[in-house]
């Protein structure tokens, strides 16, 4: 299993047997923080604890001199997460600030924990067959310790990802974010509670009309905790011209910035602001021009690299930046997730907050399709959960669950719209985006840094009132803004109205030059497709609007299926 994985891990794979006998872990080493560290997994010698471990303690140092551990040369963030484990147990997940998904095996008691960080950025999947459990990075991994037949989630319809714990393998589950599972090997019971909860956040202490001091705060945080995520070596910055990346660019200064662009797509080319941020903080800039034979020739790994099929406008952009990256022979990238979900950045949440019509008059012309979902032919006032509904669907919701999820949403935050409009992100979107940006760059033996979600910086967003975020409706993520502003970037960076990303023109490709081919593959599947996914499918036939999705979606379900080695369930 640990092998299937070493792509996650190219400079060595190491399995170790617990001292009782009665675990076996594996893992995959990528050396980031020291070049000399030694391979894991970690063996605690005062207590037999066992530790594997993937992804990053940035606090790893301060933790250490707080609790009087000491760190000998080639001991990194794994180490210090081993002793503090053996200390305080699970207790010692409060105390990390970063990405990881691990576990620890404790022959004193017998039981197996897995952990995950708190918004998910390193998968972990699980699964248990007879009074054993297995878990891995990867699903793939997983599917030779048993039977686990394809099974068609409705939500994979509903917003083209499983949500929750939910995979389309029967009996592997996804260890959900902020999560710490024990399994106990002598009775098989598995217990799993969160050790972190963003609802449990206080809203903002301060006067909610000083926007000023709640700006110097937010200043002071982001410029603190964006910097701690630099690595030691060399790193690529994903710099697509847009707010978040370009501040990143000036508080990170990376030596080598990487943007997408697609010849003859104008409206998508933001490579000329990228090349002047690139130029301001003395960075190289990698310009990436995927083209349509990129599409063909990298579905099959792309597929195969997520597990299973996932919505994401920017998959083919990130796939080839991160291909980029290692040509280059790099080993760190970063990128700019987080803003648009905690300080309302997308569309959906202006036409959430302040309604269609305000919001298509204040400039969000480009969104009008979107904008349609809420006109009712009564023009009666739709209820919030029902308007954050309708935008994030991109399918049918028979069983109603993306409704209640927006709900539920709705009463974690306590009535309170844009932080509910975040939570419901978390729980529908949001996968797919950080999936995505850590299975494709692990396909390249990528570690990727997103430093928007430091702790810090995610619990005082989402603390934030709503008119600190967004004041105008084409204006979402407020008070980056003005702090790009006040750190003396330039104007067409946080005056920048339109969000653009690492969009592609992949929908237009599917309905265009490679219509005949995407329906070729789209009917090949469909074929043996299960019934559940057949709609799915069958709607990827259909060519639709340039911005559409469906046909890609269509198709990735199409490959996806193919590669499978074990028959679908209905």
């Amino acid at each position: 299993m640990g092998r299937s994985q070493s792509h996650r891990g190219p400079d060595g794979t190491r399995h170790t047997t617990a001292v009782d006998g009665h675990a076996v872990l594996a893992m995959n080493s990528l050396r980031i923080v020291d070049a000399e560290a030694d391979f894991g997994p970690y063996v605690h010698p005062g207590t037999g604890l066992a530790l594997t471990f993937n992804g990053e303690i940035y606090n790893y140092r301060a933790v250490a001199a707080s609790w009087d551990i000491p760190l000998a040369p080639g001991e990194t963030d794994a180490h210090l997460v081993l002793r503090i484990w053996a200390r305080l147990g699970p207790a010692a997940l409060d105390l990390l600030d970063g990405m990881f998904a691990l576990a620890v095996y404790d022959p004193r008691d017998q039981k197996l924990f897995l952990a995950r960080d708190r918004l998910g950025e390193k998968p972990l999947y699980w699964r248990t067959e007879g009074t054993a459990l297995a878990f891995a990075s990867e699903v793939s991994a997983l599917l030779g310790f048993g039977p686990a037949p394809v099974v068609v989630r409705p939500e994979m319809l509903a917003v083209e990802t499983p949500l929750g714990v939910t995979t389309p393998f029967e009996g592997i589950q996804l260890l959900a974010p902020a999560t710490v599972l024990a399994f106990d090997i002598t009775t098989g019971d598995v217990d799993q509670h969160a050790w972190w909860c963003l609802e449990d956040v206080h809203p903002w202490a301060g006067d909610g009309e000083d926007y000023n001091a709640a700006l110097d705060t937010f200043s002071g945080t982001l410029t603190e905790q964006v910097p701690a995520r630099v690595p030691r070596g060399d790193f690529a910055l994903l710099l697509s011209g847009g707010l978040d990346s370009c501040l990143l660019a000036y508080l990170m200064r990376p030596p080598v910035c990487v943007t997408v662009r697609y010849p003859g797509q104008d409206r998508l080319d933001e490579s000329a602001i990228a090349a002047t941020v690139a130029q301001d903080i003395g960075a190289e800039l990698v310009i990436v021009e995927p083209g349509i034979d990129d599409l063909r020739s990298a579905l099959p790994h792309i597929t195969t690299a997520l597990d299973y099929p996932m919505g994401n406008a920017s998959t083919l952009s990130e796939y080839m930046a991160y291909r980029a990256v290692a040509d280059l022979g790099i080993r760190v990238v970063v990128g700019g997730l987080g803003p648009d979900e905690f300080l309302m950045g997308y569309a959906r949440h202006a036409f959430s907050l302040f309604g269609p019509d305000a919001s298509l008059a204040a400039g969000l012309e480009a969104y009008r399709p979107l904008a349609a979902k809420l006109f009712h032919p009564a023009d009666e006032p739709l209820q919030p959960a029902e308007k954050m509904t309708r935008l994030i669907l991109r399918g049918p919701d028979p069983d109603g669950r993306i409704h209640d999820l927006a709900a539920d949403a709705l009463r974690r935050a306590d009535g309170d719209l844009s932080r509910a409009l975040t939570l419901t992100e978390l729980a529908t979107a949001w996968r797919p985006l950080v999936m995505t940006s850590d299975k494709l760059a692990s396909a390249f033996s990528l570690e990727r840094r997103s430093p928007y979600l430091a702790q810090d910086l995610v619990e005082l967003a989402y603390q934030l009132p709503a008119h600190f975020k967004i004041r105008h409706p084409a204006e979402g993520k407020r008070i980056l803004r003005d702090t790009a502003r006040a750190l003396g970037l330039p104007r067409e960076i946080w005056n920048s109205r339109e969000k653009l990303g690492f969009a592609s023109p992949v929908p237009t490709w599917l309905t265009g030059p490679l219509a005949s081919w995407a329906d070729y593959q789209i009917r090949a599947a469909l074929a043996d497709a299960p019934a559940a996914l057949r709609p799915l499918l069958q709607g990827g036939l259909t060519h639709r609007g340039r911005w559409d999705r469906t046909r890609m979606q269509a198709l990735m379900a199409a490959a996806w299926l193919a590669d499978q080695p074990v028959p679908a369930s209905a």
